[in-house]
């Protein structure tokens, strides 16, 4: 079984909307951090969204700050991405990931657990 799970990518126009969602499988102490990540071949991967799941804390990369949400159901054991507003620069494969390390910024450093990534394709 894979740590975490992506589902929801698709294709969609420019000014559209998805949500993404990942049933993550680690043990709570291993999630201390959620994040959504994203990955365009011959680019770096970028963080997007990031959660401390203990203090509920949440950040986002300047590039979708004020369009994208993320938020976690914890009885479902599932992190969300909310993608409003999208762009053809939002294309990519997302990944989501999990951490157990405290950090100040969520989406500094390394992650220990992976997600196998959801397509999203944007056309303007």
């Amino acid at each position: 079984q894979a740590p975490l799970v992506e589902s929801g990518g698709d294709s969609v126009q420019a000014g559209g909307s998805l949500r993404l969602s990942c049933v993550v499988y680690v043990m709570p102490a291993r999630k201390k951090c959620l994040a959504w990540f994203r990955q365009v071949p011959g680019k770096e991967r970028e963080g997007v969204a990031g959660l401390n799941t203990r203090s509920g804390s949440t950040e986002y990369s300047d590039s979708v700050k004020g369009r994208f949400t993320v938020s976690q159901d914890n009885a479902k054991n599932t992190l969300y991405l909310q993608l409003n507003t999208l762009k053809p620069e939002d294309t990519g494969v997302y990944y989501c990931a999990a951490d157990p390390r405290t950090k100040y910024y969520c989406l500094d450093g390394d992650f220990d657990d992976w997600g196998q990534g959801t397509q999203v394709t944007v056309s303007s």
